[in-house]
């Protein structure tokens, strides 16, 4: 059991061997490839200018994160208990989704400017349709048989969304929110590397044009951590909050 709680810290461990292994043993140009231990020099070299852009990418990510938690989860209480509604937004959320979001940024940049906003605006874009989703699914999937027996008893269609299907759906929703944290992740460096004059994205493309890669990887790799920990974060949620649903898992 411990062993597994502590898995993906023994594979980092040795990905990071293997690849300072790999760096050493074929002289790899730090130019090309830098090794895990140039880029820990790179990050210690900077670590004021790269935490203060890891800053601004993590607030910027997480207002884009928040709005989309509240659009998704109304837009899917919506389709979850409405088949009508089910029908006419599916179709056209997943067609949205399918459009790279990449290519709103500079309609973002015309309509916002430069800064803040189109950062906001991509990571909560990418991020919102896996929470509408999963919280749709999980009210549309409620047992027909278990809502006619709570109407037989008295329940009204409020009372079985909100006393049963909310609760019902709420493993989905946590689901959603720990891949959807990390897409967030990916708007808000995306847009910043266009649209931005600070933040990771930012730094990503500075250092990549003055060909310091070890600081752009410095730069991914806390963009990696920051996402990694907002997931835990959330699987801890889950575990407090629906702990009944993985009774069953070991």
């Amino acid at each position: 059991m411990k062993l597994q709680r502590h898995a993906h810290w023994l594979l980092l461990a040795v990905i990071l061997a293997l690849w300072q292994s790999v760096c050493g043993l074929f002289d790899v140009s730090e130019f090309l490839f830098p090794s895990p231990a140039r880029i820990a020099q790179q990050f210690w070299e900077h670590h004021d200018v790269i935490l203060a852009h890891a800053w601004r990418t993590w607030w910027v990510t997480m207002l884009g994160f928040a709005i989309s938690i509240v659009v998704g989860t109304l837009l899917g209480c919506l389709m979850g208990s409405s088949k009508l509604a089910y029908s006419a937004m599916y179709p056209l959320m997943t067609a949205f989704n399918a459009l790279p979001k990449a290519a709103f940024v500079p309609i973002l940049v015309v309509w916002f400017g430069i800064g803040v906003g189109p950062a906001v605006l991509t990571a909560f874009l990418i991020s919102f349709f896996p929470i509408m989703v999963n919280i749709a699914t999980g009210l549309a999937t409620l047992e027909p048989e278990l809502e006619d027996v709570l109407r037989v008893l008295g329940a009204r269609r409020s009372d079985v969304m909100w006393k049963v299907g909310l609760p019902r759906a709420m493993p989905y929703f946590f689901g959603a929110l720990k891949v959807s944290i990390t897409l967030a992740f990916v708007g808000t460096t995306v847009s910043e590397m266009t649209a931005a004059n600070e933040g990771i994205g930012y730094l990503l493309i500075s250092a990549g044009s003055s060909m310091q890669m070890g600081l752009a990887f410095a730069g991914l790799l806390v963009v990696g951590a920051m996402a990694m920990a907002m997931y835990e974060f959330f699987a801890v949620l889950e575990r407090r909050l629906t702990g009944w649903a993985h009774r069953g898992q070991t």
